[in-house]
């Protein structure tokens, strides 16, 4: 099963056991769809549990918003909550992932270039930078 969504909060690594690690996260999957005979779309946002059991390293580049495409499959738990009423998630369990776009750093102004500036060129052969 194939799934594409965004990271809503940062990826959290956890030790379990003696020797594995687990990845986990939430993302989140956004759809529309148009009701029969309205000129409206409904909007609705459906978030999904993930855990990666492969490498743990890879949590340092799951960041919140970022965008995720995870292959895996789908498991359910189940658990009586605090009020003694029956509940129940989804996690998904993925087998391979693609970061399609990483998140956007905050703390850098998206209008900042990042590109080296030229430095202004003297015509006087004495004035080299070396």
């Amino acid at each position: 099963m194939e799934i594409t969504g965004r990271i809503t909060k940062d990826a959290l690594a956890r030790k379990v056991g003696n020797e594995k690690q687990v990845v986990n996260f939430s993302i989140a999957i956004n759809d529309s769809y148009k009701l029969k005979g309205s000129t409206e779309y409904k909007h609705i946002t459906t978030f999904i549990d993930c855990s990666y059991w492969l490498n743990a390293k890879l949590a340092q580049w799951l960041k919140k918003g970022a965008l995720v495409q995870l292959f895996g499959r789908v498991g359910i738990s189940t658990y009586i909550g605090h009020d003694g009423s029956a509940m129940g998630s989804l996690t998904f369990h993925i087998n391979s992932l693609k970061i399609l776009a990483f998140a956007k750093n905050e703390g850098v102004s998206e209008k900042a270039d990042s590109t080296p500036k030229k430095q202004k060129q003297s015509d006087d052969p004495d004035d080299l930078p070396f």
